[in-house]
């Protein structure tokens, strides 16, 4: 867990060293620093980054992976030239999410946001009988990103091309799954897990597998990350904080990580 929060301080890249003091230096000179943000569900990653931009008035923002705006959680901001070079290094971290599938009904973007294509019987809902289902999904694998996703063809978005009927299909990429657990099984044939995983896993992808593995398909109803590397959602500044600019400045200010202790972190 990262604890290295600074209050009244910031970040001045001069020879690598951290040093000035707010009050003494100025809040003009704040240059490089990361925040962890709980992004709420609505808005795109790329809008928190935006509202980053805004409140602290540096242009040089970006993030360490992306969530849906149907998902929520950990969100990892990085502000200044300094800490954007380390956004790698930061995205190979093992991510942690808590997440909920529908079974029964699938859709063209694996998730509530797409069109249905198809509907099923679900039958047996037994707990036993799906925890031996996730159990099977540990361990590495092959995932071939999903149609509606970011990942690059010709320089141009899967779902640019998706969102014109053109399908196009990517190589299978190798994920792990380390931990996948059974939270709860409802009454309205909702599957709520767990999962521990490498970077890169699409967990539309996931949850549309175990409905195949089930017979009865299924589909993404609801995200949250909740951990990303050393970082978790609990340490995290709440997203909403960051709508009004000078709340927002104060309150990136005071959850400030430098980049020299997310190093010692990860």
């Amino acid at each position: 867990m990262v604890e290295a929060y600074f209050r009244g301080f910031i970040m001045v890249e001069k020879t690598g060293s951290v040093q000035a003091d707010l009050s003494v230096t100025g809040s003009n000179e704040f240059q490089a620093g990361i925040f962890l943000i709980d992004k709420p569900v609505g808005p795109t990653s790329f809008r928190v980054v935006q509202q980053v931009r805004r409140a602290l008035g540096i242009k040089k923002v970006g993030h360490a992976g992306t969530l849906d705006p149907c998902a929520s959680g950990l969100l990892v901001v990085c502000v200044g030239r300094s800490a954007t070079r380390i956004i790698s290094s930061l995205v190979a971290g093992e991510k942690e999410y808590e997440a909920t599938l529908k079974l029964g009904v699938t859709t063209d973007t694996l998730d509530m946001e797409g069109k249905i294509v198809e509907q099923r019987p679900v039958g047996s809902m037994e707990r036993a009988k799906i925890e031996i289902c996730l159990a099977g999904f540990v361990g590495e694998q092959q995932q071939v990103p999903p149609q509606f996703s970011a990942v690059k063809h010709k320089g141009k978005p899967l779902y640019h091309y998706a969102r014109k009927g053109i399908e196009i299909v990517k190589e299978p990429r190798r994920i792990e799954i380390t931990k996948i657990d059974c939270l709860e099984v409802g009454d309205d044939a909702t599957v709520t897990f767990r999962v521990a995983c490498s970077k890169g896993t699409y967990i539309r992808v996931l949850a549309a597998d175990i409905g195949e593995s089930l017979g009865c398909g299924a589909h993404l109803i609801a995200l949250r990350r909740l951990r990303s590397g050393p970082f978790r959602v609990e340490d995290a500044l709440p997203g909403l904080g960051l709508l009004d600019k000078d709340p927002a400045r104060a309150l990136l200010l005071e959850h400030l990580l430098t980049v020299e202790d997310v190093l010692g972190s990860i």
